[in-house]
């Protein structure tokens, strides 16, 4: 039951942090929320692995290492996608693709996922059509941003690095602490910045929006750590 309790938890974060991200990244570059949420989730989670035990392992840091790279990437394209389509597909559909490539990676690794599961994936596919279809209603605001070919592009490559990213993290051995999740906020963030600097936005966005940069990256830290918590062979909590 508890473990119930934690994936909620962890979802709600997940959805609070995309919701505030999608917001932050229609106000200003989508580069510069990431560059800010990036390395206040890396720093708390680096304090947070102080007191949660663990001893790191060559291969849970090679595996925490790859999990960073492929989610910067995914973060950033997934904000970007925010920005310039529609929440209500963009959103969605990005978590269709994160729940069903790492189910399909586990079928295939031998794994046999409950009827259960594949009842909530067919549930989520219907619900992507239903929030998915356009309102004749709808302002001048919400007709600009459409679902283009670019949209579509950007929310399949970062529900597909999610999914890579999840699919990482859980090659990492029980009983390395968060330090895996350490090297993952780490490269992610260090990512980011060259990232940044190559494009030449590497500036701090307004305060105000610097304030919603912070709270995302809070958010993604209680739903990772809120995530490997309903984990039982991720012993870190």
């Amino acid at each position: 039951m508890l473990a119930v309790v934690l994936s909620l938890f962890s979802a709600s974060a997940y959805g609070v942090s995309d919701f505030v991200g999608g917001v932050a990244s229609r106000k200003v570059e989508a580069l510069r929320v990431v560059l800010v949420s990036y390395p206040v989730s890396a720093v708390v989670i680096a304090a947070a692995a102080l007191f949660a035990g663990g001893t790191p392992t060559p291969n849970a840091i090679v595996w925490g290492t790859a999990s960073g790279v492929v989610m910067a990437l995914a973060m950033l394209w997934f904000y970007q996608a925010l920005s310039d389509g529609p929440m209500s597909i963009v959103s969605p559909t990005t978590a269709i693709i994160v729940a069903a490539l790492p189910a399909a990676v586990g079928i295939i690794g031998g794994e046999r996922p409950p009827v259960i599961a594949y009842v909530g994936i067919a549930l989520a596919l219907v619900a992507v059509v239903l929030v998915s279809r356009e309102s004749k209603t709808r302002g001048a605001l919400q007709q600009e941003r459409r679902f283009t070919a670019r949209v579509a592009w950007l929310t399949v490559g970062a529900g597909t690095f999610f999914a890579l990213s999840f699919v990482f993290t859980h090659q990492i051995t029980p009983g390395t602490g968060l330090w895996p999740l350490v090297a993952a906020r780490a490269v992610a963030s260090c990512e980011i910045v060259v990232i940044a600097a190559a494009r030449k936005q590497a500036t701090l966005p307004p305060f105000r929006l610097g304030r919603l940069a912070v709270s995302i990256g809070l958010l993604d830290v209680v739903a990772n750590l809120t995530m490997l918590c309903s984990m039982p062979s991720k012993t870190v909590c």
